[in-house]
């Protein structure tokens, strides 16, 4: 799997100077080396088909959610995925989700809170010039969702640095 930092760096557990100064300046979180290292484990013993992969931000959301961000190869599959993502929550004692990495709301919101169905995104453009996303669910799904809705609302809008709400709808 092609990770930010070098390969030596993160099975040691020992950062040199330039993985050091990608921790220090936000660009990889230190929690971020650990899921790395077990991602590099689970690519060497179990699904080699990881080899292809990117690996491209992982955001954690209370102590609860993992959320992992990738680039599939051309051998990953959706089932490989779901067993990766299985293999973290594991190792690592909390609840994972692996999405892929698409500029698109909508479909980084379908990924994200599978089982559930969404209505639709709606973009709203705010007075001062930024854009907002509403991601709306009918309020029967709600018990489908992976976490809560505001837990998701903070992933979604990590993922694509923009504000993201879920509104549950009658």
């Amino acid at each position: 799997m092609k990770i930010p930092l070098d390969y030596i760096c993160v099975r040691t557990g020992s950062l040199c100077n330039r993985c050091q100064s990608i921790v220090d300046s936000g660009q990889v979180e230190p929690f971020e080396v650990d899921v790395m290292k077990v991602l590099l484990d689970i690519e060497e013993s179990q699904v080699k088909e990881l080899k292809d992969s990117v690996y491209h931000k992982a955001y954690k959301i209370d102590d609860r959610l993992l959320v992992l961000v990738v680039s599939s190869g051309p051998r990953m599959t959706q089932q490989l995925w779901i067993k990766v993502a299985k293999i973290l929550q594991e190792r690592l004692n909390i609840k994972v989700r692996i999405i892929e990495k698409t500029p698109n709301v909508k479909d980084s919101a379908i990924r994200l809170l599978f089982p559930a169905k969404i209505l639709g995104v709606n973009t709203v453009w705010l007075p001062d010039g930024s854009v907002q996303y509403i991601v709306k669910l009918p309020r029967n799904e709600r018990r489908y969702l992976p976490a809560s809705p505001l837990d998701l609302e903070e992933a979604l809008s990590k993922i694509h640095s923009t504000q993201v709400k879920i509104r549950v709808e009658d």
